[in-house]
């Protein structure tokens, strides 16, 4: 909802929008993730995914973008339509955690992270993420919570999508 300022709108204003969990969707021929030079997590065809959580994040939010992530029609049939989802082509995971999914650029140049949850919620909703992805049946390979890591995508199309708990949950 915008702000109302002499009369005009302003496109964008988030005062009073709690923020919520965050997957950025990123679809790949092969992935890999590594800490201190040592490979973490690796994938073939799949998706890395980038979960942000958020102050406030629920179990709740977990679900949701799980069922959503392993739903989505975001991979070519036979004809090159994107009408199959990661479930049907038997493709893998790799998850990585991002608080800065949850940057505000709204002000300054520096990017404030307030609305990121503290890394106690966040770790523990994330390890929720990866038992509740695992459970899906897919290959699950993960970064590690809270670590520097290099994060090697070789994108396909390249097909980006933005998911936010908030859309459904709202």
């Amino acid at each position: 909802m915008g702000l109302i300022k002499t009369g005009m709108i302003i496109a964008g204003d988030k005062s009073g929008e709690k923020e919520k969990m965050k997957a950025l969707l990123q679809r790949v021929t092969g992935a890999a993730v590594s800490v201190d030079g040592k490979v973490t997590g690796q994938i073939n065809q799949g998706l890395v995914v980038f979960v942000g959580v958020a102050q406030g994040d629920t179990e709740r939010d977990v679900s949701y973008l799980v069922e959503k992530t392993a739903g989505l029609r975001i991979f070519a049939d036979k004809e090159g339509k994107l009408n199959l989802s990661i479930r049907d082509i038997r493709g893998e995971l790799l998850l990585v955690s991002q608080f800065t999914l949850l940057a505000d650029t709204r002000k300054g140049r520096r990017p404030s992270f307030v609305g990121a949850a503290a890394p106690s919620q966040a770790g523990a909703l994330f390890n929720r993420f990866i038992e509740m992805a695992q459970a899906t049946g897919l290959k699950v390979a993960t970064g590690r919570f809270q670590q520097h890591m290099q994060v090697a995508i070789h994108n396909d199309g390249p097909v980006t999508i933005m998911l936010d708990s908030k859309e459904k949950l709202a």
